[in-house]
């Protein structure tokens, strides 16, 4: 009898912890389901990446815009312009390659949050003077007449007379200082919260900056450029995981997103879709070099700017539907590079412009020839003008 009594006991135990042991596994389960990211919808995925277009078109297309008024400016003022040659464009694909493996190594050996500590600070920097550049225009029409604008310049030199050197030479005004102060602010948002916004805005106002500033000289420097950067962007992201590693670690707004849940979440969504600024401001400154070409011909159309640009969009369409099919990340300068190079050689095959398209340059650059004749004719004219002067003063004695 006590046996009986003992074994029943020992069954009504097991089959406590067996229910107890299932409910912990069901609640686990349930933990774990409500803990994945939900996928989204295919109205956020439209929304995401239609928005990630619209954010890569509009650099290209200001950026392209500020640089002819920049390349105006400085043709009228005689400043030289620092443009990238040849030889820069051959270089340039290693360059990144080695910076981008080195980056890959650090996140490899170092831990994520200190590499990530340094570089935000470091873009924060970067990020604040790159959006008070290109927030400043606007401010400055918007300020109202109460706040006078009172002109200040910082100039520090090295040496003197001759030897004199420029090493800080800065004017500004109270109107710029207000917009770094708001520039800071929206520096110290992201700092705080990473929000995605945050995040956007430095990188359009990196995005516009480069598409501005960065000048390709001529055509074939742009073509040496992007066809050294399709086969880089190719072998980083099929060939190897380092780029898409660097690109999920890094944490700096190097890159556009836009998150694809953001219908059922809205502002605090977190499922992003993300493009790389390298994909906006590489054909970016190429399109930039055809809409001042385009310019120099002081034409009505803009075709070679706008078929380009029409053919970068239609690059960008077929990056996002081969990743979307493919659920793989894709090298978008496999589809941007030849949308962009093919596009206007065929325009200029076909209006007969082949050889000055080839031959146009932003700043011709002068041929060794004339140099040498110019130093000549220089050196000519002074000993010319130092014989007279002896001439001169060989009469005057007498």
């Amino acid at each position: 009898m006590a046996e009986e009594v003992i074994g029943s006991v020992k069954n009504a135990i097991k089959g406590i912890l067996e229910n107890v042991n299932g409910n912990a596994n069901a609640n686990a389960k349930n933990e774990s389901i409500t803990n994945e990211k939900k996928p989204s919808t295919p109205e956020g995925i439209a929304v995401a990446y239609g928005s990630l277009v619209i954010m890569a078109m509009l650099p290209i297309i200001f950026g392209s815009i500020r640089s002819v008024k920049l390349h105006k400016l400085k043709k009228s003022t005689g400043e030289k312009a620092d443009t990238m040659t040849k030889k820069d464009a051959m270089y340039f694909p290693l360059i990144a390659s080695v910076a981008l493996f080195g980056l890959y190594m650090f996140f490899q050996i170092f831990q994520k949050v200190h590499i990530n500590l340094l570089l935000t600070g470091y873009f924060f920097v970067l990020g604040v003077i790159a959006l008070a550049h290109l927030l400043s225009p606007v401010i400055n029409s918007l300020m109202p007449a109460a706040v006078p604008k009172v002109p200040f310049h910082i100039h520090f030199t090295k040496g003197e007379g001759k030897h004199k050197e420029d090493i800080i030479n800065y004017k500004f005004s109270t109107h710029d200082i207000v917009c770094l102060i708001i520039s800071s602010i929206i520096g110290v948002w992201y700092l705080l919260k990473k929000h995605w916004i945050a995040n956007n805005m430095f990188g359009l106002a990196f995005a516009i900056n480069g598409v501005e500033m960065l000048h390709l000289n001529n055509f074939v420097t742009g073509v040496i450029l992007l066809s050294g950067l399709f086969f880089y962007d190719i072998f980083w992201v099929f060939g190897t995981n380092v780029m898409v590693t660097v690109a999920k670690s890094f944490e700096a707004p190097i890159k556009l997103v836009f998150p694809q849940d953001i219908l059922d979440n809205g502002l605090n969504a977190s499922n992003f879709a993300m493009l790389g600024l390298g994909d906006i401001v590489i054909p970016g400154i190429f399109i930039a070099l055809l809409l001042r070409f385009d310019d120099s011909k002081k034409r009505k159309t803009r075709i070679y700017f706008y078929s380009t640009l029409a053919a970068y969009f239609m690059g960008l369409m077929a990056t996002i539907f081969v990743m979307h099919v493919f659920k793989h990340a894709q090298p978008a300068l496999l589809y941007l590079v030849p949308a962009c190079m093919g596009t206007p050689l065929l325009v200029a095959l076909i209006r007969g412009e082949l050889k000055v398209l080839f031959a146009y340059e932003d700043h011709p650059e002068e041929k060794p020839e004339k140099k040498e004749k110019k130093e000549k004719d220089e050196t000519g004219n002074n000993s010319g003008s130092s014989s007279s002067s002896k001439k001169k003063d060989s009469k005057k004695a007498k």
